[in-house]
């Protein structure tokens, strides 16, 4: 990676010449367009103004008429708090088809056409009304403050080592890493990953007195009025209206007409709802388990390991919920932090969960329970009944790339290793997914822009290896319900529906 990208942030990471260059070539295909800078103090006047801003649905055949397997084409027009049209790109947008009454639902793909307007394509995969909704999740000047963020300040989202021995507790702050001070610091870098970690030495403790880990809090500072670039309901994840009609009616499929397509879409969506349930469109049918019985009988004389965040635990509680005899092992685990294990003795199911190595913001865990993925991949056996279930993204929004890829590439040494000792073995990879961003801090601690961006590296990092992905991106994106960090259980159903196709593809019911 370029040395000189991030001279604020002390690159200690040992990297092969291999992972220097994919590394350099992945902040390449990420490279945002340049975003404008900023007057100081800041006006909104000149900044991207969703109010202002408009869409149009393009006109398609000969007498305005749709069929299913067409693509839809819209027009985003961005323009400023004055009503200017904007002439740069770099606005954060996202776009979906929905149909609320058939619960039909799909993603649209947005083109920066780098000059203030955009394209949104969709496809057309239902018959009926199919009505656009286009979102501003941030000005282009939102991404010039988050960049800087990132750049100054990739420690403003920091934790606190807990250290005891005897009567004496002391607390200090650690990071993936610290600025320089006097005061001597604790190197706690994984001897296996190379993950970097440290925590300012103790004043009365040595560092092996390290105990446990937790959130210590956020130092996030704007500059003069830059918080008024997060603003929900005016600037932040907005909804932007239509200039003329924001639907249109798809008619059946007629094989004698050529379908429409778009040049500029790059690819086209992972799949889509219909009547509520996720249909996927890349090779994979995806069965419906609508019963604990169903569920029970794909999952039987299984291993599950699931490793990752609180939106991988989601699946580990739901499964637990709603299966009768898969039965929680207490291991008086606190319950956001586990880890956790859960066995059904009839059907020969083992189900665990553990959260991902630092940094993560959680209460609080002992230091033998925080263990980074890549190692404990390293001890699973693997086979054909064995299912290992990971998911790594909402915990770095706040730090540099370099950070999410250099995780990512010792998991995936990890994963290469076990499908070569046990090539039957399945694994499946969350992505993120948008989330409710209300308070300024929902977007500098992790903002849809960081998941998006990390989605990107996730798929480009794992691309060519037998692993399967959970579009948790899109299955958020398309469905009608609100965006959540964490899923509302039926987006969770439809993700469940889609692990368990891939246990089982010829099953369901």
């Amino acid at each position: 990676m370029d040395p000189h990208r991030n001279q604020s942030f002390c690159n200690i990471h040992p990297l092969s010449p291999e992972e220097e260059s994919e590394g350099a070539l992945l902040l390449e295909s990420i490279a945002w367009p340049k975003t404008p800078a900023l007057p100081s103090p800041l006006s909104l006047n000149q900044t991207s103004d969703p109010a202002h801003s408009t869409f149009t649905i393009l006109p398609g055949r000969k007498g305005g008429q749709w069929y299913i397997g067409d693509q839809l084409e819209v027009t985003i027009k961005m323009c400023d708090f004055r009503g200017h049209a904007k002439t740069s790109g770099g606005d954060v947008l996202l776009a979906r088809l929905h149909n609320p009454k058939l619960g039909a639902g799909v993603a649209g793909q947005v083109v920066d056409h780098l000059n203030g307007s955009y394209s949104a394509v969709f496809s057309l995969l239902w018959e009926g009304r199919a009505q656009v909704q286009v979102t501003l999740v941030h000005p282009s000047e939102a991404i010039t403050v988050l960049d800087r963020l990132t750049f100054e300040q990739h420690d403003r989202v920091f934790f606190h080592g807990i250290f005891r021995s005897g009567g004496i507790t002391e607390t200090t702050t650690c990071n993936v890493c610290l600025r320089q001070t006097q005061q001597p610091v604790c190197n706690y870098t994984d001897l296996r990953t190379g993950e970097p970690w440290f925590c300012y030495k103790p004043k009365k403790l040595s560092c092996d007195a390290r105990v446990s880990h937790k959130i210590g809090g956020y130092n996030q500072i704007l500059k003069t009025n830059e918080e008024k670039l997060f603003q929900s309901k005016v600037n932040m994840k907005v909804f932007i209206r239509a200039s003329g009609p924001a639907y249109v009616s798809v008619l059946p499929k007629k094989d004698s007409q050529p379908q429409v397509t778009s040049s500029i879409a790059e690819s086209g969506p992972s799949g889509y709802y219909y009547q509520g349930a996720w249909r996927a469109l890349n090779g994979t049918t995806v069965h419906q388990f609508n019963t604990p019985s169903a569920i029970s009988q794909c999952l039987k004389g299984k291993v599950i390991y699931m490793y990752g965040d609180s939106t991988v635990r989601q699946w580990f509680e739901y499964l637990v919920s709603v299966l009768p005899d898969l039965k929680e092992f207490d291991l008086h685990s606190h319950r956001k932090v586990g880890p956790f294990m859960a066995l059904d003795y009839v059907n020969n199911i083992l189900m665990t969960f553990r959260v991902h190595g630092p940094p993560i913001r959680i209460f609080s865990i002992l230091i033998n329970e925080l263990r980074y993925i890549a190692n404990e991949l390293d001890g699973v056996s693997g086979g054909p009944n064995t299912v290992v279930i990971f998911g790594v993204w909402a915990h770095f929004g706040s730090f540099p790339i370099e950070v999410y890829i250099w995780r990512l590439q010792s998991i995936r040494k990890a994963v290469v290793q076990l499908l070569s000792r046990a090539p039957d073995t399945l694994v499946i990879i969350r992505t993120g997914n948008p989330k409710a961003m209300t308070k300024v801090y929902h977007a500098l601690g992790n903002s849809d822009w960081h998941t998006l961006q990390r989605d990107k590296v996730l798929r480009a990092i794992f691309k060519g290896l037998n692993v399967h992905f959970v579009n948790a991106w899109e299955m958020v994106l398309a469905h009608n319900l609100p965006h959540n960090l964490h899923p509302k259980p039926p987006i969770i159903k439809n993700t469940i529906n889609v692990i368990l196709s891939y246990i089982c593809p010829q099953k369901g019911g």
